[in-house]
């Protein structure tokens, strides 16, 4: 009976020893791979309106100047438009904008417009603007001073006369030789005056647009050179002797770009937007609409 009970007890203790060293060998079950943690927080995304910094937070503050002329802006009897009036979404400048700040979030409630004129559009520090849009095209100079974006426009220059004048038949750059021309300030329509015409005249220069048509009305000089599809316009409305000589040749091609204070991160979002709106066909829609029609013009070579 002894011998008995002694078996006994040895099985039992054998097998609590066995069983104690399979627990020692079990390996934990691994957590299944690329499981998803429960409550990790997404990325905000840097380009939302919430997340942008702005002039004025929640606001999309754009600059221009005023008055602000067709086919970028205009009121609704196509006249030129103030931007300390009432908003406006007419013109090929005017839609680019909102269609910008609609790829962006903001409602047009939540665009306001100031004024800029157009030579303290890409001077150097702080700006009240979050983006400017005036027609004014990318240099490598500007671009020291201030942030541009992706082209919204490729433009040429052109060099507009009166009927009359002994320069409106000119078919070359060599036939407006002695020619007094002139631009806005600080614009590359006056660059092209030095730099591509060069009349051997010296260039005359005005503080606005306003004032450069004025100067052609008044016969003050033979011609003034703007971007193409003012030069439409200034012969359609505000010149109607007046006459489109013919564009400047293709190797001075520029574009306009929209402006940024210097370092602004809004640059990379807005040039997102204008991805977008190039490739779902809304900017050449706002150009068919506005500027078609008035791009065409003999070449000046």
């Amino acid at each position: 009976m002894r011998k008995a009970l002694l078996l006994l007890l040895l099985v039992s203790l054998l097998g609590v020893a066995a069983a104690c060293g399979g627990d020692d060998e079990a390996e934990p079950e691994a957590a299944p791979t690329g499981a998803a943690e429960t409550g990790a927080a997404e990325e905000p995304d840097p380009c939302s309106p919430d997340e942008l910094t702005l002039v004025e937070q929640g606001m999309l503050t754009i600059g221009t100047d005023s008055p602000a002329f067709p086919p970028w802006f205009q009121d609704a009897e196509g006249a030129p438009w103030d931007p300390t009036t009432e908003p406006t979404q007419q013109g090929y400048e005017a839609a680019v904008a909102y269609a910008v700040a609609e790829e962006l979030g903001f409602s047009d409630d939540q665009v306001q417009w100031v004024v800029v004129p157009f030579d303290a559009v890409f001077r150097p520090g702080p700006k009240d603007f979050d983006f400017d849009i005036n027609q004014v095209s990318y240099t490598e100079e500007r671009d020291q001073a201030v942030d541009f974006s992706d082209s919204y426009y490729d433009v040429q220059q052109a060099v507009v006369t009166l009927k009359n004048s002994g320069y409106a038949n000119a078919t070359s750059l060599a036939d407006l030789e002695g020619a007094k021309l002139g631009a806005p300030v600080g614009t590359t329509s006056f660059d092209v005056i030095e730099s591509t015409i060069a009349t051997g005249e010296e260039p005359a220069v005005f503080n606005t647009l306003n004032d450069a048509v004025n100067a052609l009305k008044n016969r003050q000089v033979d011609g003034i050179v703007v971007d193409l599809p003012t030069a439409f316009f200034i012969t359609a409305v505000q010149v109607p002797n007046g006459k489109i000589v013919g564009q400047v040749a293709a190797e001075t091609q520029e574009y306009f770009g929209l402006v940024f204070e210097e370092g602004n991160p809004l640059r990379d979002c807005v040039n997102e937007a204008l991805a977008s709106l190039r490739e779902d066909g809304t900017l050449d829609q706002i150009e068919q609409e506005w500027i078609a029609d008035r791009a065409n013009a003999p070449v000046l070579e």
